[in-house]
């Protein structure tokens, strides 16, 4: 049978941490402003980069800067509030034995163990390193448990194919391909920030600036694009891990991909340049938010 919430205590108190921490973190981010202003700082590298100069990002260059706080905006105004109506659905909806709650709260706790993992790891350390860290383990806990309870529910050969499969015949195929389409659109992007430097042997991309490597785009090609080209294959042939996974990828991408639309409008409003990001992350940030009403299973 489809399993309910048996870990209701942990899950919910894991939750509430991670939402009222998230909220001071985001907050912080976005109302800080103590510093001296923006500077110009050489790197090690013997480059120059203007810092940002105020709030808790004021070690991040001005334009990673505005990105965090683009980031933090969505997360307080979108992903705390998914992730507490989340938990309230999946409670009140798991007498009814109905794994679609359990599947959005998992999507939205991997975006913030992947949100705050990012954080903890970008090189400007800053007062709210303990929350980072505190952030990340929560959400990873919290997601391992929301997974291995909702996981019987996509593996039993007891559920009815009805419940866990969208509506529409040839879903699982269509938004597979969209998983596998988003892993190789991302994938290109990020490697045509990184391979010119390698071939014509400058070796560091423009947008290190003065950190030490490129976190986002060393895991984004080493972990979470795989990901998604994965269960996308796994969705396209309809097997159990890919109807357990696919949405919760989903939910998670509709969530980060918000976030990165709210940072290219921060990096427009700057004046900074956002080509071609700028067309290909809107147009997967649609696709994700319409595959994550789509796929996710209904009675």
């Amino acid at each position: 049978m489809v399993s309910v919430m048996k870990q209701h205590g942990t899950i919910t108190t894991l939750v509430v941490i991670i939402a009222l921490t998230a909220t001071i973190a985001a907050l912080a981010g976005i109302l800080s402003s103590a510093g001296p202003g923006p500077q110009i700082h050489e790197t090690f590298r013997g480059t120059e980069v203007t810092l940002y100069g105020v709030g808790i990002y004021r070690h991040m260059s001005a334009d990673v800067a505005i990105q965090g706080i683009a980031q933090d905006v969505v997360t307080v105004a979108v992903a705390v509030p998914l992730l507490l109506g989340a938990l309230l659905f999946a409670r009140s909806q798991a007498s009814r034995r109905h794994p679609a709650a359990q599947l959005v709260l998992a999507g939205t706790l991997l975006y913030f163990l992947v949100t705050y993992t990012f954080y903890l790891a970008m090189a400007t350390y800053n007062a709210l390193f303990l929350v980072y860290a505190l952030l990340m383990g929560c959400s990873f806990f919290a997601l391992l448990v929301v997974v291995l309870e909702a996981g019987p529910s996509f593996t039993s050969s007891e559920i009815p194919e009805a419940v866990v499969a969208p509506e529409a015949p040839g879903s699982h195929r269509l938004w597979g391909s969209v998983l596998i389409i988003n892993a190789a659109l991302i994938g290109m992007l990020w490697l045509s920030v990184v391979v010119p430097p390698l071939v014509d042997g400058s070796l560091y991309p423009d947008a290190v600036q003065h950190y030490t490597t490129l976190i986002v785009q060393g895991f984004d090609l080493g972990l979470l694009l795989p990901a998604s080209m994965v269960i996308g294959v796994l969705l396209r042939r309809s097997a159990p891990l890919g109807r357990l996974f696919g949405p919760i990828y989903f939910v998670f991408l509709s969530l980060i991909m918000t976030a990165l639309v709210a940072k290219l409008i921060a990096m427009e409003l700057s004046g900074a340049p956002t080509a071609p990001a700028i067309f290909i992350i809107p147009m997967i940030a649609a696709l994700a938010i319409t595959g994550a009403v789509r796929i996710l299973p209904r009675r």
